[in-house]
């Protein structure tokens, strides 16, 4: 692929990550936190092109330390997008203990945390059809990078952060199936 082909990919798949992150995570307030980096353009997305998790390690440890060496005022967190590898959703969910090795080889554990979110994402004490797994159900397997400097830091302003759990099982079983699938048709079929 051309490596403008490759940018319109690229392209294509980000703006769904931004779209989700728009109506979903931000519109119903499923993370009371995103607003501000995602307005404030300090959001990195970047795709990987990996096709085996092999390559894909390669691309976490990458993005981890890109991330540190990165000003949080430039770049607050980093979604790492990988649509070609670990797209079932047990594949990833094993592949998180490995996301944690990596975590700590680098001695980045206790200065970044890494967020699940899958297409296909399942609670482990929710039925696969729950609209509840929405609240981690992403267009693409995405690994999200957080500085734990940022989480704290957010995380102290309430009182009950459990409440933001609480809330959004309340938020997405109001919303319903039906109401989470309205969220992806277009505007104009809205």
């Amino acid at each position: 692929m051309s490596p403008s082909s490759q940018a319109d990919a690229d392209a294509v798949i980000i703006a769904a990550t931004q779209r989700w992150l728009e109506r979903a995570v931000i519109g119903l307030n499923l993370c009371p936190f995103a607003r501000a980096p995602f307005i404030q353009q300090r959001i990195r997305f970047r795709v990987s092109q990996a096709r085996s998790t092999d390559a894909l390690v390669i691309d976490l440890a990458q993005e981890l330390q890109t991330l540190q060496s990165t000003d949080a005022q430039i770049c607050e967190t980093t979604l790492l997008i990988h649509p070609f590898v670990l797209t079932d959703f047990s594949n990833y969910n094993d592949f998180l203990d490995i996301a944690d090795a990596i975590l700590r080889s680098l001695k980045f554990q206790g200065h970044t945390q890494i967020a699940s979110f899958h297409p296909d994402y399942r609670f482990a004490d929710a039925d696969a059809d729950a609209v509840e797994n929405c609240s981690n159900r992403s267009p693409y397997p995405i690994l999200h990078l957080l500085r734990e400097a940022s989480v704290t830091h957010a995380t102290e302003s309430m009182a009950d952060t459990d409440s933001i759990y609480r809330r959004n099982i309340a938020t997405l079983r109001a919303l319903g199936t039906e109401g989470w699938r309205a969220l992806w048709r277009d505007d104009e079929q809205r």
